[in-house]
């Protein structure tokens, strides 16, 4: 792993911290830690951080309220710690733009799992690939046009900003026209993961997408929902 990707701990409990700094730097990471958002904040601003691991539970700012705000100028990949495992918490902290969430205690292993898939689709934002290659995989449908390797996405000629889940969710919708998913299988597809137990965790990002998209203001949507199924992009 390149030591030039750096994720930033911000959590109040040291001792998970540091837990959290033995893992990932014996992953060959580079970790910065802070111990409230403020602090977190300001480690954003003066250094290039490629991902943040985010308690949700600390004093002053907590973890939602520092979610938004990195959300409203920064598109990384945010992952949200907490120690309570109850649904509100789970959608609370994906309405708030995180892409992942893990409940304490945790696996170590399973946490640096899960900071590699994120980290795996948002290098996927940044490629390298030559500009002239990008029309290749352009899909254009009932005016979204999705682009797989430079990410970009417009709506009727607007572009608009996914975060890298949300981008994966609309492209698989797309690139199977007329095809239903369930949120099952979204899940399984988009997280590489099996689904254990019931989550609302795709609906969430489905309804945050169509918030992006402005398909509440429009009549023929280009989500359509199979009410009891799940979801396609009619061609």
């Amino acid at each position: 792993m390149s030591e030039t990707i750096s994720i930033l701990v911000v959590d109040d409990e040291k001792e998970i911290a540091d837990l959290v700094e033995i893992y990932l730097v014996s992953d060959g990471y580079k970790v910065y830690k802070a111990n409230n958002a403020e602090e977190g904040l300001e480690v954003l601003e003066k250094n290039q951080i490629h991902l943040v691991l985010l308690d949700i539970m600390m004093p002053g700012m907590d973890g939602l309220q520092m979610c938004k705000k990195i959300r409203e100028t920064n598109n990384i990949p945010i992952i949200m710690l907490s120690a309570k495992s109850t649904d509100l918490d789970k959608i609370l902290g994906l309405g708030t733009g995180a892409d992942d969430y893990v409940t304490k205690p945790f696996n170590p292993l399973e946490l640096t799992a899960r900071v590699k898939s994120q980290l795996r689709r948002y290098t996927q934002l940044n490629p390298n690939s030559a500009v002239n290659e990008a029309a290749k995989n352009e899909i254009a449908i009932r005016g979204l046009t999705i682009n797989k390797d430079n990410h970009k996405v417009t709506v009727y000629g607007e572009e608009i900003k996914l975060t890298p889940i949300e981008f994966d969710i609309l492209y698989l919708l797309a690139s199977n026209p007329g095809r239903v998913f369930s949120t099952d299988e979204i899940f399984e597809k988009v997280w590489n993961e099996k689904v254990y137990e019931a989550n609302n965790t795709v609906m969430v990002h489905i309804r945050r997408l169509r918030g992006k998209m402005k398909e509440d203001t429009r009549q023929n949507k280009i989500i359509t929902t199979v009410w009891g199924v799940g979801y396609k992009i009619e061609k």
